[in-house]
């Protein structure tokens, strides 16, 4: 449920996340550690403080129109070189390993149980590689965000620059993916 959440609330803002809110603060309540939990109400209760249209405008600000932002995480490694091919190629690969197909812009989703988490973003965009992670266990989750740890980190502190409201959720999936269960 911690990366179905964080997913949502890092995607575009739309009428159904305004709608879900409610909901969202039953599930934080019930699967989240305090400290986690804190972080999620303060973060709903700025959306709710604004109104649809000034989130949009903000979010687009934030991630869209600032590259050092920006929740494609490989192009904090490569920018807009060549090499941020092959690494996009990688993800795919491994998204349909476990049964997540992508959609790419030009084709129609279909609705395939197997397409269930099947999105019309590039495979590296946070908010996607989150709701694949829900589809993992719990270990695996962990070790697949552990990979981008460092973007994370970085990510945040570009965020936490400039006050971003955004930057206290980007640290939550960051210390979470640092997380590392006690050998028994």
């Amino acid at each position: 449920m911690f990366y179905k959440v964080l997913s949502k609330l890092l995607d575009y803002p739309d009428e159904a996340l305004m709608a879900a809110i409610p909901e969202l603060r039953v599930e934080i309540k019930r699967g989240f550690e305090a400290a986690e939990w804190l972080v999620l109400d303060r973060f709903l209760n700025h959306l709710e403080s604004l109104d649809l249209t000034e989130l949009q405008g903000a979010y687009v600000q934030t991630f869209d129109l600032t590259p050092e932002h920006a929740l494609n995480l490989t192009h904090h490694l490569f920018g807009d070189d060549k090499n941020r091919g092959p690494a996009l190629i990688d993800l795919s690969v491994f998204y349909k390993e476990y049964g997540m197909e992508m959609v790419t812009k030009d084709a129609p989703a279909n609705d395939d149980a197997a397409n269930e988490g099947a999105s019309n973003e590039i495979p590296d965009y946070l908010p996607l590689m989150l709701e694949f992670s829900e589809m993992l266990s719990e270990e695996e989750a962990r070790i697949f965000m552990s990979q981008w740890a460092k973007i994370l980190n970085q990510l945040a502190s570009n965020l936490e620059e400039v006050q971003s409201p955004y930057a206290p959720l980007i640290r939550l999936v960051e210390q979470r993916s640092l997380l590392v269960k006690a050998a028994a």
